[in-house]
């Protein structure tokens, strides 16, 4: 999980180099793609039969990839990438207060959810946040919550091949729009190179991680211990693109991470509690 955080924050930064080029979706569909085609070489998931029943769940898991993604770039144009990751942390906040059972973890929730209220764009600040991305990135973070959800299913049904099915699902929905806004761009040599670059860190290791762990643990911890992501971005933001935090955004965001790690510790025996909702 914390290599999944790291590589997929690294790509995204390198990705954002991509825009003056190809544009954020764009940029997006070279990534997915490129993803989708090594995934494919690697896993080989014609290997594994799928049951027909199965393939709503995968075909609902490539979509949320892809429009994750999609809304994901497309906030970063507008807003820092530590405050995107932070304001996206909505989708799996709703998936950790669906499968919480301890008064305690509404508390750290609670905590998390007033942090996001912190990074609405509703105060008077020097640079305030720019509305059309933080709406990009709330509906980021609902694509987020439905790929924790149908992830878990997908690993059950399909194995590491539901990584593969998944990604290439995604490139499909994200291949109209990539090719719309930046054309005969996204064949460029150098563009293909960073692009990647980008698909390796932020698609091929991260998901392929995160599938693994979406296996062995409920999606409820899962949900908890990715609220980590919004501080990894802020740094990874800050070291590689300069961006720099207002001081709400940056102690709303370390609200997060005290959310998160408050509600890690007291996760306890619950961990290998089976996710109900999915049952």
């Amino acid at each position: 999980m914390a290599v999944a955080m790291i590589s997929v924050q690294v790509g995204a930064s390198l990705a954002k180099g991509l825009f003056p080029a190809v544009g954020a979706m764009g940029a997006t569909t070279l990534r997915v793609v490129i993803a989708a085609l090594i995934l494919v070489a690697l896993l080989r998931p014609w290997r594994r039969r799928v049951a027909r029943a199965d393939w709503p769940v995968l075909l609902a898991y490539g979509a949320s990839l892809g429009l994750m993604n999609l809304c994901f770039y497309s906030a970063l144009r507008t807003i820092p990438l530590g405050v995107a990751v932070a304001i996206e942390f909505a989708g799996p906040l709703t998936v950790a207060v669906v499968f919480s059972r301890r008064l305690s973890h509404f508390l750290w929730i609670g905590l998390a959810a007033a942090a996001l209220l912190a990074l609405a764009p509703i105060w008077r600040e020097r640079h305030p946040l720019n509305p059309a991305g933080v709406a990009l990135a709330l509906a980021a973070g609902a694509c987020w919550g439905a790929y924790i959800v149908f992830g878990e299913k997908s690993g059950r049904a399909a194995g590491s091949s539901a990584t593969a099915i998944g990604m290439v699902v995604a490139a499909l929905v994200v291949l109209a729009p990539g090719v719309i806004q930046a054309g005969p761009a996204l064949l460029a040599a150098p563009i293909l190179l960073t692009a990647s670059g980008v698909a390796l860190l932020s698609s091929v290791l991260p998901y392929s991680f995160e599938m693994f762990a979406l296996t062995r643990i409920p999606v409820r911890v899962f949900g908890t211990l990715m609220s980590v992501e919004p501080a990894v971005a802020a740094l990874i933001g800050w070291l590689l693109l300069h961006e720099a935090l207002s001081p709400r955004q940056a102690l709303a965001i370390a609200a997060i991470m005290a959310a998160s790690l408050g509600a890690t510790l007291t996760m306890g025996a619950g961990k290998a509690d089976p996710p109900p909702l999915l049952d």
